[in-house]
């Protein structure tokens, strides 16, 4: 099956699993301890029991990287499938609508295809490697602001240590902290905000693998603190910082980083 008619489909499935979770203490529950060493909530273990029963189905891949099981093989395809279930559980758990499914297929170690769908309010961003990134099928691009006195950015820090991102934060017109990094990520790729930047070293491949790739696709840039290539492990245990621009501002933005 066509990656992305999947991703739709299972879409589907995780709204409907999770439908009588959002904005319950029930969602919220602490059923585990994922593999990523954080606690697993209800809503995320539902999700998530949803896509691999789909793909034990119909196999998408012959690796699947997911933030509650870690790694689980397949009989599909050579490729690999970067998941998280519900980017964002705070906010669905308290009914902020702002969570995701967010899926990368990846071949080589390099993301071909990504799916984000905002699961609150359906909207659905889409990417083919070196051909598009869409929102709800229409062709999307970044912003084209140039001045970070101009700019929206998300910007997060260290709790116990700010100095880094405050050089960059009294620089910035506005802060939007929204709280699922890879719909922040599709939001640059869209305009909506210019850039994300995540100093907190916690980024997993399963948070950014599929908003970078709309990101990039849609005409932004994404990196490491030193803009340099960023490269993540497929382990959910290790985290990374990021930087994501329109692409415009990157260069100033590494420049208050360092």
């Amino acid at each position: 099956m066509e990656f992305l008619s999947a991703c739709n489909q299972m879409a589907e499935l995780v709204e409907l699993g999770i439908r009588d979770l959002v904005g319950t203490p029930l969602g919220g529950e602490t059923v585990k301890m994922g593999a990523d060493f954080t606690p697993t909530k209800k809503i995320d273990q539902v999700a998530e029991d949803c896509i691999i029963t789909y793909l034990q189905e119909h196999p998408l891949c012959s690796l699947l990287v997911s933030e509650e099981v870690g790694k689980m093989e397949f009989e599909g395809n050579s490729g690999t499938i970067f998941l998280d279930p519900v980017d964002g559980t705070f906010n669905a758990v308290t009914g902020i609508p702002f969570y995701a499914l967010s899926v990368a297929y990846a071949e080589k170690g390099v993301i071909q295809q990504a799916f984000v769908r905002n699961l609150a309010s359906g909207e659905t961003f889409t990417a083919i490697k070196g051909k598009y990134a869409r929102c709800n099928g229409k062709s999307i691009h970044v912003s084209d602001v140039s001045r970070l006195d101009q700019c929206a950015m998300s910007v997060y820090g260290r709790k116990f240590d700010t100095t880094r991102m405050m050089e960059l934060g009294q620089k910035i017109r506005r802060w939007r902290l929204l709280g699922a990094s890879a719909l922040e990520l599709c939001y640059i790729g869209c305009g909506r905000i210019d850039g994300f930047v995540d100093l907190r070293e916690t980024l997993r491949v399963t948070d950014a693998a599929a908003g970078m790739l709309v990101c990039s696709e849609a005409g932004g840039k994404v990196t490491d603190l030193d803009g340099k290539s960023i490269h993540f492990p497929n382990e959910v245990t290790i985290g990374r910082c990021l930087v994501a621009t329109n692409g415009v501002l990157h260069d100033k933005v590494i420049e208050y980083l360092r």
